[in-house]
């Protein structure tokens, strides 16, 4: 089985690839599982049956383009296409019905499973407690608990005073790129952790959900 994950970063990927590695080997060992992340999730096409336009590098930019490649490559196959990306401040079920028609159009012959994180990737960070901690001992649990699951609240930034203590202001006020290399770090040392059942949010449950489903049709084809 092989699964390919396009993602909108590297940071918000690399969860996404090792909880569906965990969903996997409870399923199956026979995978290899693919992160293909994107420099921001981007706009949608003007021509989305058309070429990518010159010099695209977002998700939804050359999404069309590189479902036609995959239905071309591995229509009829196992393989399995993850496209995950942040809500941000949209509403999660409008990204994740326009991507799953997207997905029918380009790539009919394939499995594909959407994953949207409401408002970002952090929010399934912030929903494994025990991860966490377990990657920093130290973590201001007090201020966690204050935040609610899935909730468009500044996600990144409250993991970043769970994390950060005093010091997270100063972060918060640097700017990117020094930002993203401190998401980038948080989601390599929480995500080691990481378990499925361990995940509080509603919006990885679905995710969970769909692709356990799309492993089981995978596994009985």
């Amino acid at each position: 089985m092989r699964i390919e994950i396009l993602s909108e970063d590297r940071s918000g990927g690399m969860v996404i690839k090792r909880l569906a590695e965990c969903i996997l080997r409870e399923t199956t060992r026979d995978f290899s599982c693919y992160l293909r992340p994107h420099r921001g999730c981007g706009y949608w096409p003007n021509d989305p049956d058309g070429k990518p336009e010159p010099f695209a590098a977002g998700l939804l930019e050359l999404l069309p383009s590189k479902l036609r490649a995959y239905d071309k490559v591995y229509a009829g196959t196992s393989t399995i296409v993850i496209v995950c990306m942040d809500s941000d401040d949209h509403d999660p079920e409008e990204i994740r019905t326009r991507l799953r028609n997207t997905c029918k159009k380009y790539a009919p012959g394939l499995r594909t499973v959407i994953g949207i994180s409401v408002e970002e990737m952090e929010s399934w960070m912030l929903a494994d407690q025990n991860a966490i901690l377990l990657a920093y001992p130290d973590a201001d649990m007090m201020r966690l608990r204050e935040y609610e699951q899935d909730s468009i609240c500044g996600t990144w930034e409250v993991l970043c005073d769970v994390l950060l203590h005093e010091k997270s202001e100063k972060v918060k006020r640097i700017g990117y790129p020094a930002i993203g290399q401190y998401k980038s770090t948080w989601a390599e040392k929480i995500s080691k952790y990481m378990l499925p059942g361990n995940n509080v949010s509603p919006s990885f449950k679905n995710f969970q959900t769909a692709f356990e489903a799309a492993i089981k049709d995978a596994v009985k084809a």
